[in-house]
């Protein structure tokens, strides 16, 4: 299993990014994908997943409405469209991987992704 994380760079306050991870060496259609940030001094939060197989997405509290995830099967890719953007965005964005009936047995919650794949993350920062 390979994630790789790409689109993380600096923006200002109000803007816009798209992050993408690219996955490889598994059946995409069988796993479930979250995204998670770590700020500075701050635990990894979850703030979105999407099953690749139905397209049913979660979304925490911090990032709903804000953020939009989505998925192209045929590319193996998961976006994560992120709008109006505030510093307290700013952190090391990563994508899990996990799959489906492993995600199910640990409660379909984030936590369930410390058991997954992950990518290497990459830095989202947003000034004021």
């Amino acid at each position: 299993v390979q994630l790789v994380e790409s689109g993380g760079e600096m923006v200002q306050a109000g803007g816009s990014l798209r992050l993408s991870c690219a996955a490889s060496g598994f059946i995409f259609e069988d796993y479930v994908i979250g995204w998670f940030r770590q700020a500075p001094g701050k635990e990894r939060e979850g703030i979105s997943s999407i099953t690749s197989s139905d397209g049913f997405t979660k979304y925490a509290d911090s990032v709903k409405g804000r953020f939009t995830i989505s998925k192209d099967n045929a590319k193996n890719t998961v976006y994560l469209q992120m709008d109006r953007l505030t510093p307290e965005d700013t952190a090391v964005y990563y994508c899990s991987a996990i799959r489906r009936p492993l995600y199910r047995f640990f409660g379909s919650t984030f936590r369930a992704f410390k058991t997954g794949s992950w990518g290497q993350g990459i830095q989202v920062t947003v000034s004021s």
